[in-house]
């Protein structure tokens, strides 16, 4: 682990919620689809980050709600979307959204994640975020993480 950073297995499971105050973008098709310097990050043993972006900061008028419904067994039941931007094809479950989380993550609530790997750029502070192999994982790995963590191949059955 180098300097500065933070190890993923320093995580704590159940996942914790956290706020943040880095500057957190999403970019997709050329527009800012989100711009954030108070998110909600979740925490977890063997994952990177995940940034929720309160709607305020996300350009809702760009998402359609999906009939795609997950669930959390910490945070429950979750919403999806898809991005819908002018020009491109619409990107299928490009983010997700807990209506009514549950326990200590109901302060999260309509706060909006995207999917590293369904979008052109997500950015942590102006890092590019570096999205997962993995088609279901939705976390943020950036160079101050140390891992290994979840969503490269092989790490589904962790």
């Amino acid at each position: 682990m180098g300097p500065g950073q933070e190890s993923v297995w320093d995580y704590p499971r159940p996942p914790a919620l956290r706020r943040s105050t880095e500057h957190v973008t999403v970019v997709h098709g050329g527009l800012v689809v989100a711009d954030s310097r108070s998110t909600w990050r979740i925490l977890e043993t063997a994952h990177a980050p995940a940034y929720y972006i309160p709607a305020d900061d996300v350009r809702t008028d760009l998402l359609v709600a999906s009939r795609t419904t997950t669930v959390c067994e910490y945070k429950g039941r979750a919403a999806h979307a898809s991005l819908a931007v002018p020009g491109r094809v619409p990107v299928a479950d490009a983010c997700w959204w807990y209506p009514e989380p549950t326990g200590e993550f109901a302060d999260m609530r309509g706060a909006i994640c995207f999917y590293p790997q369904r979008v052109d750029r997500c950015t942590v502070d102006g890092e590019v975020v570096v999205p997962l192999a993995s088609p279901f994982y939705g976390d943020w790995p950036t160079s101050r993480i140390a891992g290994p963590w979840k969503g490269s191949p092989g790490t589904e059955w962790w």
